[in-house]
């Protein structure tokens, strides 16, 4: 017999959710939050639908104890990235004790069994405090599912279930998006003196970016997230062979660790600048943040990280504190005040051609999750 949690599962990789936000045209979220919505209604969960943007909604699942107590926040996307590339991936297979599909690993498995666990918990006797269960929007773009959930929805406490191989994330570093213009002037190419070559000079920032990036990968390390980092993303400028461009664009990504934001970026890129242009009086460029997230870190002192440890050894799991290099909604429920880890199964190929799960570690996570909602109280 199919564990409920994988039988959930299969059902939830089965639905095309591809986030339109990167895919234009793409399903995006109604279909799989009309599921969620259905089988948690059908659990006896008390269910709110949160519209974040039309099309687009939240889910949320509350279970109340009988006796007040705290409360505790289980939350994951329900958005994938594309699927340009794979055979067939919303047909979800088990195969070798792994479960394959678009989403298997990020997240739907962490999506499923924190559903399950509020199934679990109850079964077993969820007597005391509140536990939710959050099923987001977009959080492979720009995550107004979160920043919606947090402006109506407060914990004491929070799991995001992302993809950790069953360890517990306390901390994941920020990033912050920019573009980088070099402007030229545009010119027949037998014509030297007429043109500037845009391309040529972004040559220069993008040397100079390189020389940052290695003396941010050379400071002291946080201890669980490492360095800062930066590198060039996109890069396009030019018409035609025979003319000089007169534009170079660069987008570009930095990676920041906790004592790191987008101010920080900004100072660098502002420096970096400044100092071409006093070596070349006539480059003309110029630099726009587009997008940041900050990057996030527990403190050490919170019993969060050893509630859970203990409720997933009770389960068959052992796990420990560890840093993640991605970044996830647990930044935003931080920043709302909502003290937040993250936990979830393990497996291979985010964002690839060949997405999967391991389904032991799902109904591990399941059952940790369900132990620590029955303990948090």
């Amino acid at each position: 017999m199919t564990d409920p949690v994988i039988s959930l599962l299969r059902d939830l990789v089965a639905i095309d959710s591809v986030n339109p936000s990167l895919v234009p045209g793409a399903a995006g979220e109604a279909q799989i939050a009309d599921a969620i919505e259905m089988h948690m209604r059908a659990m006896g969960l008390e269910v709110h639908r949160q519209d974040v943007v039309p099309g687009r909604p939240n889910v949320i699942g509350v279970l109340e104890g009988a006796e007040p107590g705290r409360s505790l926040m289980f939350c994951g996307h329900i958005d994938t990235v594309g699927v340009t590339g794979m055979e067939s991936p919303f047909t979800p297979v088990i195969r070798d004790g792994r479960l394959y599909g678009r989403g298997a690993q990020d997240m739907k498995a962490g999506v499923a069994a924190m559903i399950d666990a509020a199934r679990v918990a109850q079964a077993a006797g969820f007597h005391k405090g509140r536990l939710v269960i959050a099923a987001v929007v977009d959080e492979e773009y720009a995550s107004i599912g979160a920043d919606a959930l947090v402006r109506e929805w407060k914990t004491d406490a929070a799991v995001v279930t992302e993809p950790t191989d069953l360890q517990i994330g306390v901390g994941h570093k920020g990033f912050a998006w920019a573009t980088i213009e070099t402007r030229g002037r545009a010119a027949h190419g037998s014509r030297p003196s007429e043109g500037r070559d845009a391309i040529l000079r972004m040559g220069r920032v993008l040397a100079r970016l390189e020389q940052l990036d290695r003396e941010l990968q050379s400071r002291n390390p946080h201890p669980l997230l490492g360095t800062g980092s930066l590198h060039a993303s996109i890069i396009e400028g030019g018409r035609e062979l025979s003319s000089y461009p007169d534009l170079c664009r660069l987008q570009l990504e930095r990676r920041t660790v906790p004592g790191e934001s987008s101010e920080t970026f900004a100072r660098e890129m502002g420096d970096l600048l400044g100092q071409l242009c006093e070596e070349d009086r006539e480059l003309d460029s110029s630099v726009q943040l587009m997008f940041s997230r900050p990057p996030y870190e527990l403190p050490s002192s919170h019993e969060l990280p050893r509630a859970l440890e203990a409720a997933a050894l009770t389960a068959g799991a052992r796990s420990a504190a560890v840093g993640m290099s991605f970044w996830t909604d647990a930044a935003i429920l931080g920043e709302a005040g909502i003290p937040s880890v993250l936990f979830g199964p393990g497996g291979a190929g985010l964002h690839s051609l060949e997405e999967y799960v391991l389904v032991n570690e799902v109904t591990l996570c399941r059952d940790a999750l369900a132990s620590l909602a029955r303990a948090w109280p």
